[in-house]
């Protein structure tokens, strides 16, 4: 790519390019700072998941999205599968009864391992940069997709068990992540891992009536007593991030609480660092 597309900061660049949006995929502890700029000038940002590294700066951010009315999103590669907003609206159209447990794998071999760069590596080690290893990198996911199928509603508690099994190759940060959300009627259980032998992003929910297991983005599996089927699944209406954005910029869509919207990531930045004290602490963390 030529030069010319390259500018020495992020204040230089809006300056002369004028942009509709901006997209902060760095790291997560400098989501906040891209919000500051961007925000005064009536600049919508979207930004890699998580929101925040921590809840005094997810709280920044929406005080800054308030105040000058633009739109904060958080991406992830999840809320693109067909399949997730399959369960969605499967659950919803009372498919398998009221959901009474859900289950979220995601994870793979380790970032190293599957050959993320070295400049990469140095953020998404970094318990400051990126907010903590594995329970922040993975445990975003689940926090996200559970939030979204509880129709914005915080769990009650969250518990922790977190391991550091390849010190070696991650001294700073855990590489391992069970969390435990409680709610009302459900429980939510978030696994998270850079120690599984292949990459995995599924989601399983048990209903009253029945049970969905989405494998991947597009295998869907629905069991009901003793039938255990596969599911048609349909193309969801917005399959990328890009013409999302676009029809939020356009007006054509509210984010409302979906996956991508503030309100529900301010609830995923909450839950994560509560499964973090939990994990420090060793014990529940209740969410007033």
């Amino acid at each position: 790519m030529p030069d010319s597309l390259f500018y020495h900061s992020l204040t230089e660049l809006i300056d002369h390019t004028h942009p509709d949006a901006v997209l902060a995929y760095n790291a997560i502890s400098l989501h906040l700072g891209v919000v500051e700029t961007c925000a005064p000038k009536g600049i919508s940002v979207m930004v890699e998941k998580p929101l925040a590294t921590t809840v005094k700066d997810a709280d920044r951010i929406a005080a800054l999205a308030k105040q000058y009315h633009i739109h904060v999103l958080t991406n992830y590669e999840t809320t693109w599968y067909d399949t997730n907003q399959q369960i969605f609206e499967m659950v919803n159209n009372n498919s398998i009864g009221a959901p009474r447990k859900m289950i979220v794998h995601d994870g793979h071999q380790g970032p190293k391992e599957i050959g993320c760069s070295p400049d990469f590596l140095n953020w998404l080690t970094d318990p400051v940069m990126n907010g903590g290893g594995a329970l922040r990198d993975f445990g975003c996911y689940g926090a996200d997709l559970m939030t979204w199928l509880m129709h914005g509603k915080a769990p009650i508690s969250v518990t922790t068990i977190a391991h550091h099994i390849k010190p070696s190759v991650y001294p700073k940060v855990e590489d391992d992540a069970t969390i435990l959300l409680e709610y009302p009627d459900a429980t939510g259980i978030i696994e998270a891992s850079s120690n599984w032998p292949f990459s995995i992003k599924d989601w399983e929910v048990f209903g009253t009536t029945g049970y969905l297991h989405a494998l991947n983005d597009k295998s869907l599996l629905q069991r009901n007593n003793r039938s255990y089927d596969s599911v048609s699944v349909h193309p969801a209406v917005y399959r990328d991030n890009i013409p999302y954005l676009a029809d939020v910029l356009s007006g054509k869509l509210d984010p409302g609480n979906d996956l991508t919207s503030l309100p529900t990531n301010l609830i995923v930045v909450r839950i994560l660092e509560a499964a973090t004290r939990s994990a420090k602490e060793g014990k529940k963390i209740m969410l007033d």
